[in-house]
């Protein structure tokens, strides 16, 4: 008798075993997580966020593909749903990208989604830059101020520390002229007029490159400008935190 139940035991204790085996504690928590996708601003990677901490969310980073010509924002965000791969996402975009994900927005359903030193519609956007963009100046813009950052860049962007600066000269070195160039043209052109909704905009005061007095935003950081998401994250990750949590 004793040894009929050791056996079973045994049985019991081997099958919990495999159970366990039959998936990781990497995959079981990947189920309790919620998911992120990023959309870094012009040409910009994933290490703009690298200072963001937003723990129990599994981060998925979009990666831009090339622009066709004379693609419309619409229909490049049309491409890069591809990437959105689980239902029900949180999105934050930063720049360039909150706009292509408030069109990415507009395809699928989204939870929430939080913007960063973006807009949500066009008329947001600074008038007088609008009307540059739309007469072409885009491209007269040389080549040489997108190859590292210099005191023009540095003081557009924001960017005052060593650290900033470094982080810029980055960005700029793998930003693509012709995607760059594409960007402010399909920008010039964008029609949304309707504010997506369950998204809130985080925006800096000292923001030179989309000023935050046309932008409304839910969330001023005083101070903060282009590149707040990198130098201000401490503080954007609690908001992010407690809108997501909420």
């Amino acid at each position: 008798m004793r040894q009929t139940v050791r056996v079973i035991l045994i049985v019991l204790l081997m099958l919990n075993s495999f159970q366990g085996f039959s998936q990781t504690p990497g995959e079981a928590n990947r189920k309790e997580e919620r998911t992120i996708y990023f959309f870094s601003g012009l040409g910009a990677d994933s290490s703009v966020f690298m200072n963001l901490k937003l723990p129990g969310y599994h981060k998925v980073y979009i990666t831009w593909i090339p622009a066709l010509p004379n693609e419309t924002l619409t229909e490049y965000a049309t491409r890069i749903r591809s990437q959105i791969t689980v239902a029900n996402p949180y999105f934050i975009g930063l720049s360039f990208g909150g706009i292509v994900a408030v069109e990415v927005s507009k395809q699928i359903d989204v939870k929430k989604m939080v913007l960063i030193s973006s807009v949500r519609t066009k008329d947001e956007l600074n008038r007088v830059q609008f009307f540059f963009i739309k007469l072409g100046f885009y491209k007269l813009i040389p080549h040489f101020l997108l190859e590292r950052s210099n005191f023009i860049t540095n003081s557009y962007f924001g960017a005052k520390t060593p650290t900033d600066k470094k982080e810029l000269t980055e960005l700029l070195e793998d930003t693509d002229i012709h995607f760059f160039r594409w960007a402010l043209k399909s920008v010039a052109k964008w029609k949304n007029k309707e504010a997506p909704e369950r998204t809130i905009l985080i925006h800096g005061t000292a923001d030179r490159v989309i000023a935050s007095r046309r932008t409304h935003p839910d969330y001023h950081i005083k101070g903060g400008g282009h590149l707040m998401v990198f130098n201000r994250a401490d503080t954007i990750s609690k908001i992010i935190l407690h809108y997501f949590n909420d």
